[in-house]
């Protein structure tokens, strides 16, 4: 299973519109195949920034998120409201733990 991490950084007055974005599209992305989960995370100190942390049942699915329409439209909306280039990591959980083991 893969878990994909996305560190992105809005602009101040961007934070109340691209929370309002994630929860209209959470679901449709949950629905995307191979798609377990997608969780938004906030910066405790610097509420400009955000995290996904989404589990796929395997890097095809992801990829195939990735070039859909879904994601593209997502992605458009998203990025104009970013404040510092958006980082990702792709990984793998080497201890064999599932997420509702934690």
């Amino acid at each position: 299973m893969i878990r994909r991490i996305v560190k992105l950084t809005f602009q101040d007055d961007k934070v109340d519109e691209f929370k309002a974005l994630f929860h209209s599209r959470k679901e449709k992305i949950v629905s995307s195949k191979g798609c377990h989960s997608v969780d938004l995370l906030q910066h405790i100190q610097k509420p400009n920034v955000f995290f996904t942390y989404s589990f796929w049942e395997s890097e095809e699915d992801l990829n195939a998120y990735r070039h859909s329409e879904l994601f593209a439209e997502t992605w458009a909306k998203t990025k104009s409201m970013f404040a510092d280039k958006p980082k990702a990591w792709s990984t793998e959980c080497i201890n064999g733990a599932m997420r509702d083991e934690l």
